[in-house]
């Protein structure tokens, strides 16, 4: 798909990427994925999330950021209907390189563990999967 174009994410595409993100079986909404919230996280980490565009659709997005030490990937999804494109490659290349760019050397991400089309998507585009540690997390 050459006519993809791959822009900075913006709040203005925030209602475009919450119908994506509900219609990937890979991502999990809470109430860090609202309007506010997610803008917060984009004026956070500014250049470091994208979107895609085919035609004047929106058809991905990739929320990155980082704690000054290690980037983290949130929420890579693709439409159903533009998946096997190479769209998520090209997002992953822009979010990572973004991180680069600002000096982080190393990326995670969360994956839901029955997501296996997603663990051998991560795995191609580079990504090891950890076994030796689990995640534990407390609302504040």
């Amino acid at each position: 798909m050459n006519q993809v174009e791959i822009r900075p994410f913006t709040l203005n595409n925030y209602e475009n990427a919450i119908a994506i993100w509900q219609q990937s079986g890979g991502v999990r909404l809470s109430c860090a994925d609202e309007k506010h919230a997610i803008d917060r996280y984009l004026r956070r980490n500014p250049g470091t999330s994208f979107v895609a565009y085919f035609e004047d659709k929106m058809v991905g997005t990739i929320l990155c950021g980082h704690d000054g030490r290690r980037g983290f990937i949130h929420h890579l999804a693709v439409h159903p209907d533009y998946r096997r494109n190479g769209i998520g490659r090209q997002l992953v290349t822009r979010g990572i390189s973004a991180l680069a760019a600002v000096g982080i050397d190393k990326c995670h991400l969360f994956i839901v563990p029955e997501n296996e089309s997603g663990k051998a998507f991560w795995a191609d585009v580079g990504f090891s999967l950890h076994t030796d540690i689990e995640m534990m997390s407390k609302f504040l």
